[in-house]
């Protein structure tokens, strides 16, 4: 599938978004969520954490877990994969909301999956949450790469791959990428998650193991 480009007139609809998670990909979320102008509720589990990094930012604030939902359009699982599921029960009522998960269902040393071949972390966490839709999206991003944008070495624009099996979840996650600059790719249905967290997987390897760095990301391009 060739990639789709973000909307020339940047006219994407401006999101209310619960934002779970406070470390380097939550951080990263943040500001860029800030930068786009959308309005960010920010909840983990130290809530000190969570107003530290509010304070950072416009449109940006901190709220216990039980306050964070609201009358947000969409939730953004920034947590460790092992957290995942609990963190969005602790948020309440779930049902209809779209949940854009970034996990990986990662070991210790971050050079392998805990899961995988006959199931996704993202299936897993959909299995937590049966009322609401989960997207797989963001997931193949370093913080580092998140929060510098989409704009990579002679203006190459990088690629978030979305896979869903909601159409509606699917459509919010390639709406909210585009109005961060991002090109998508759309991977199909959640199933695919089992193709995306291992190609997280390679580029984890390729940028610690192989001394690549974190300022790098796969794409996918299109003659």
């Amino acid at each position: 599938m060739s990639p789709s480009k973000r909307n020339s007139t940047q006219d994407e609809a401006l999101m209310k978004i619960t934002l779970i998670g406070t470390g380097n990909m939550g951080s990263a979320f943040a500001k860029q969520l800030s930068a786009a102008g959308h309005t960010v509720r920010v909840t983990g589990r130290d809530i000190g954490k969570a107003q530290a990094l509010a304070d950072q930012f416009a449109n940006v604030s901190a709220h216990t877990a039980s306050e964070a939902l609201n009358d947000s359009d969409v939730v953004v699982l920034a947590t460790a994969y092992p957290d995942a599921a609990a963190a969005l029960q602790s948020l309440g009522d779930l049902t209809g909301k779209v949940i854009i998960d970034i996990t990986n269902p990662l070991s210790a040393d971050f050079m392998s999956l805990t899961v995988g071949h006959v199931t996704s972390a993202s299936e897993e966490i959909a299995k937590s949450v049966p009322q609401a839709h989960v997207v797989k999206a963001f997931n193949t991003l370093f913080a580092q790469v998140l929060a510098d944008g989409p704009t990579f070495a002679n203006d190459q624009t990088g690629s978030v791959f979305v896979a869903s099996d909601s159409e509606r979840a699917k459509q919010t996650a390639i709406a909210l990428a585009r109005s961060l600059g991002w090109n998508t790719v759309d991977a199909g249905g959640l199933v695919n998650a089992r193709y995306l967290e291992p190609l997280a997987g390679l580029n984890i390897y390729l940028g610690y193991g192989a001394g690549l760095g974190t300022t790098v990301a796969p794409v996918w391009l299109s003659k």
